[in-house]
């Protein structure tokens, strides 16, 4: 049983703004993946709801004119790991999504909504992190554009004031091209099953291959919110592809992530995943940018 109050659809973005500053407590609805499992369990019994879902202009996946990557908010998963845009120049993007749930669920659950509930375990997130995605939101003031980085105010919470909706994501191009990423999530299951540790990881090497030019780690459930480990990139900025330098990159990283204990995993098992992770996603990450790795 579900016991929702009433629910409302719009039918444009402006309407769903408008209803949310009719009724500041309403709450956004778009694949309902997350939203629906609240409300059976107890905690948004009785709520009220504006679904945002089959709005158009919140959906699909398009290349601007500048040359960026625009992302509608209610953009399933299914259809960004499918899409020719994200296979051929943010296909980490397309590897993350594609680790969320079953099929049913990618089916259904929307990108927007995956990193607006503000949890650490989100898989899009840490991927997006690395790609420096901005998010562009639009309210009862206008249209605004953060980076994601500021989306995240605290574990759950996110960045939307009343009458505010996630619209778009925007990869830029100066964060793809040239770029090279990979995903890896470890959880205790191989299906199903949220994230013990996200690790994501996005490179571009020099012309000769065999140098870092530039390098991203993002991390989902290694602190309160998913996180970039900026100190760890910088350290091996410039240094030529070697075991030294992937040593350097995973001791770095565990010196900047704060991972807590829970049921799933220790603080000191996510420590040494970091560890591991970082090295084994930057890897790859090269290895698709065409360099080589040695063992």
């Amino acid at each position: 049983m579900y016991d929702i109050g009433k629910i409302y659809q719009a039918v444009s973005v402006e309407d769903a703004i408008n209803h949310l500053v009719e009724d500041p407590k309403a709450i956004i609805i778009a694949g309902g993946s997350d939203v629906l499992i609240n409300i059976r369990n107890g905690k948004l019994a009785g709520c009220s709801l504006v679904s945002i879902y089959g709005l158009e202009e919140l959906n699909g996946i398009s290349m601007e004119e500048d040359g960026g990557i625009k992302i509608g908010a209610i953009t399933s998963f299914s259809h960004i790991a499918e899409n020719p845009i994200i296979k051929k120049y943010i296909s980490v993007l397309g590897e993350a999504v594609d680790e969320i749930g079953g099929p049913q669920l990618r089916n259904i659950g929307t990108i927007g909504g995956n990193i607006s509930n503000g949890v650490t375990s989100a898989d899009s997130a840490s991927t997006l992190f690395a790609l420096n995605a901005k998010l562009e939101i639009k309210g009862p003031q206008g249209e605004r554009v953060i980076p994601i980085s500021e989306y995240y105010l605290g574990p759950g919470k996110v960045d939307l004031k009343t009458g505010e909706v996630l619209t778009a994501i925007y990869i830029t191009k100066e964060n793809y091209e040239n770029y090279k990423g990979h995903y890896i999530k470890y959880a205790m299951r191989n299906a199903m099953d949220i994230a013990t540790l996200g690790c994501s990881v996005v490179c571009k090497l020099n012309e000769g291959k065999d140098i870092v030019s530039d390098v991203r780690l993002a991390f989902g459930v290694a602190a309160p919110i998913p996180m970039r480990c900026e100190k760890a990139e910088n350290a091996i900025k410039g240094m030529k592809i070697s075991e030294e330098m992937f040593n350097i990159f995973g001791e770095t990283a565990i010196t900047e992530v704060n991972p807590r204990s829970s049921w799933r995993a220790s603080k000191d098992f996510r420590l040494q995943l970091v560890k591991e992770l970082s090295k084994r996603a930057l890897k790859e990450a090269i290895i698709k940018c065409g360099g080589v790795v040695n063992g």
